[in-house]
């Protein structure tokens, strides 16, 4: 039942991503999009962040609502297949939109926008703390830390000899280096019990 929740709550989630997908994927130095591909402004709740990918004049843009709300659905039941009825699970359901989002902003203009993925980071590990606080976990939550922050000064690293082969955007792969350090911790601490 728990993985159904989570496929509905991802379905109707994805269905929310074309529309900041389409916004969002620009090259760095250009405004967020503000009109639809036929040039009408985006309009609606959240100065027209939210809603459908659809302008009533021209149609759908951006990408596909039904890959999208299939593919976050898809993420969101196999990370309640894979947590559990755990407080963390609501961490990685908040988090796994975001994900796709910047997948499928990633896929269309290869880049990750600093707006998308520093939040991520920063409520990603506010999420976990609280889950590992919740759970009397805390020593996983921390080895996450330290794993992500390893992990992103080594992207940084990277950043600093290559600035043209990676971006800041990838900070997104702290919250892998998190994600990992969370998950490593917790299945040394089963294997050793």
């Amino acid at each position: 039942m728990l993985m159904v929740l989570a496929a509905v709550y991802g379905a109707a989630a994805g269905l929310l991503i074309p529309r900041p997908a389409h916004r969002m994927a620009v090259e760095p130095e250009e405004e967020w999009r503000a009109v639809c591909p036929g040039g009408h402004p985006i309009t609606g709740p959240a100065r027209g962040w939210l809603g459908r990918g659809r302008c009533p004049d021209c149609g759908a843009y951006g990408p596909g609502p039904l890959p999208t709300a299939a593919a976050t659905a898809l993420v969101c039941a196999a990370l309640a297949a894979a947590t559990g009825p755990r407080p963390e699970l609501v961490a990685w359901l908040v988090m796994a939109p975001v994900a796709v989002l910047l997948t499928a902003v990633d896929w269309r203009a290869q880049r990750l926008p600093d707006a998308l993925t520093l939040p991520l980071a920063v409520a990603g590990a506010a999420l976990l703390g609280l889950g590992g606080w919740l759970t009397g976990e805390t020593g996983a939550w921390r080895r996450a830390l330290l794993g992500g922050l390893f992990l992103g000064a080594f992207y940084l690293l990277l950043y600093v000899v290559n600035p043209r082969g990676i971006g800041l955007g990838d900070v997104l792969t702290e919250l892998l280096g998190r994600v990992l350090g969370t998950w490593g911790g917790a299945s040394g601490a089963a294997r050793s019990a």
